[in-house]
């Protein structure tokens, strides 16, 4: 009974919420969109669709993406928030008024079909009109505990990641002493600023920001897989994509850029049969480490001058929310291009941007106006600018 009584007020937080946010109150129906890898689900949801995901911590971008996709409603066959490190996801969706329901061990993936006609009231799945599953309401008040819990959490987070990066550093280690093979690449970035753009925190924002600064530098534009769509997004096309190719679109695939697939150091490159599938031309790179490393020491090898990250990992958190363990291939490869590395946030907060072409012209314009005004309506130098052209006029032969 107690149950019972706390699924109905969750649920009528939940109404409250909804309403607040001018969505409707009751429950969620709609067909359901079923996607284990959040970031490729994302690319077609609409807002009308249940989203079903398996995500055990909702990263930021992941939340922001779902936000973004306009959906609801999210079932979750895995828990939002485990407590293991604060990760920002959940806060995110509920305070976007995302109705988020953990369903742990529940066989949405088995039992469910992409399309399928679905309904969620509260914490229940109803499929054709009888509960399938009840799971658990994540509330703002929920997600915001689990976080704390997370928060005391992260010490022990910190000492795995550490000694996890430790233990790979070995393994690695040819990321420092240069023993990649790097293909022959058509992209030239000798002396040239190159722009990586990963689809990462704040990336388009980012972007926007360093548009006066793409203007007038022409940096390199290098995307990591779905850093492609964003740099379209902006209105500029990217000189290379770099990646195991899982979430970029057809479209980024196919603007023009140079092609590099990240395989494994063993020679397995998943992405690459997408490439061939498209029959698209591209080039492949064994590395050990992430498509991020990879399109750093690239640029770096091929002679940029300086890296400008968008979008890249910087912290614990959002290393944990990538489901990284340890940052031995991104510590190596920050040891190895080193003082050619910034981020865009401290570019944007440096870089002045020149004023650009339109406001010259302006000027210019507004200066041959006034002039052309005060010469009409001068007695004196009107007749002697006619006697100047008179002079121009025999000199060059004309008279």
């Amino acid at each position: 009974m107690a149950a019972s009584r706390t699924t109905r007020r969750r649920s009528g937080k939940g109404a409250t919420r909804a309403a607040r946010n001018g969505l409707p109150a009751g429950p969620h129906a709609g067909p359901a969109r079923l996607g284990k890898r959040t970031k490729r689900l994302v690319g077609r949801l609409e807002p009308g669709d249940i989203a079903v995901i398996d995500h055990e911590d909702i990263d930021r971008v992941s939340a922001e993406d779902l936000v973004a996709s306009g959906v609801r409603c999210v079932l979750n066959a895995a828990r939002s928030a485990s407590g293991r490190y604060p990760n920002q996801g959940p806060c995110i969706l509920t305070e976007a008024g995302v109705h988020l329901v953990d369903m742990p061990g529940a066989p949405l993936f088995e039992a469910l079909k992409d399309g399928e006609h679905v309904a969620v009231d509260g914490a229940k799945l109803l499929v054709s009109g009888r509960v399938m599953w009840e799971g658990a309401v994540q509330d703002l008040e929920t997600v915001r505990r689990a976080q704390a819990a997370g928060r005391r959490e992260i010490g022990e987070a910190l000492v795995a990641f550490a000694d996890n990066t430790m233990g790979h550093i070995r393994e690695e280690g040819e990321l420092l002493a240069g023993e990649i093979d790097l293909p022959e690449l058509d992209t030239v970035f000798r002396d040239r600023p190159a722009l990586i753009v990963v689809r990462g925190v704040d990336h388009q924002k980012d972007l926007r920001i360093l548009r006066p600064y793409v203007r007038d530098m022409s940096p390199i534009l290098v995307a990591v897989d779905g850093g492609a769509d964003a740099i379209l997004d902006e209105g500029f096309v990217p000189h290379m994509i770099v990646g195991d190719m899982d979430s970029a679109s057809d479209v980024a695939l196919r603007c023009g850029a140079e092609l590099v697939v990240h395989a494994y150091p063993d020679g397995r490159a998943p992405g690459r049969a997408r490439l061939e599938a498209l029959g698209l031309d591209h080039k492949v790179v064994p590395a050990p480490a992430t498509s991020e490393d990879v399109a750093m020491l690239i640029a770096s090898e091929k002679g940029a001058e300086l890296l400008v990250a968008v979008g890249s990992h910087f912290n614990l958190v959002e290393f944990l929310d990538k489901n990284r363990k340890g940052m031995s291939s991104t510590f190596l490869t920050r040891l190895r291009v080193g003082e050619i590395l910034v981020d865009a946030k401290g570019v944007s907060r440096l870089y002045r941007p020149s004023a650009g072409r339109a406001p010259i012209v302006f000027v210019a314009l507004a200066a041959l106006a006034t002039l052309a005004a005060i010469v009409w309506s001068s007695e004196t130098l009107g007749p002697l600018l006619d006697l100047v052209w008179l002079k121009l006029q025999i000199l060059v032969g004309l008279k």
